[in-house]
């Protein structure tokens, strides 16, 4: 379970980012982030800040982050952030791709529910591809890799992961 607070959200986020890091899904290089103000909501106002010459566990990245809000905005709050980098898939020869945003995932610090989500937009999860052409070679050499990553982020976060909302192409179900 994730506390609230920035500085254990962006710990919970390094060892989800280094368990998707390891399947080759996620090479963190970014975080972006949307400001808010109770009562007032979204203010329009996004951040972010580059990874390449640090880590997600770096001590100094929650003070560089609060340094972040906006000057006309003194009461301004952070939502959740997005980890964004890229990932590999496999096409169906076997031939690695670098895709930007293969797998995305979001840490919130909320106090009232600190939560953590991971995200996919690609069809090479899926038997199909997103015109409904089978593809099982591709969804053979990446379906699996995801899978074994969602297993080790339940271990590691001590909670079975919820199935999100149907989106147009499918919807994610609960593995058996």
């Amino acid at each position: 379970m994730i506390e609230p607070g920035l500085e254990p959200a962006l710990a919970t986020a390094a060892r989800m980012s280094a368990v998707l890091s390891a399947h080759g899904l996620l090479d963190p290089h970014a975080l972006e982030w949307s400001w808010f103000e109770v009562g007032k909501g979204g203010l329009g106002i996004d951040s972010g800040l580059s990874l390449v010459s640090r880590s997600l566990g770096d001590e100094k990245l929650a003070d560089e982050i609060r340094g972040c809000r906006p000057v006309g905005h003194p009461r301004a709050e952070m939502t959740g952030f997005v980890v964004v980098g890229t990932g590999v898939w496999f096409d169906a020869e076997g031939t690695a791709r670098r895709e930007e945003r293969l797998v995305e995932l979001l840490v919130s610090p909320d106090a009232i529910g600190p939560s953590a989500e991971v995200s996919v937009h690609h069809d090479v999860w899926a038997t199909c591809d997103f015109r409904g052409n089978p593809h099982p070679a591709v969804h053979a050499r990446n379906a699996p890799r995801l899978a074994a990553a969602l297993r080790e982020l339940d271990a590691l976060l001590g909670v079975e992961a919820e199935p999100g909302e149907p989106g147009y192409f499918g919807m994610a179900k609960a593995r058996a």
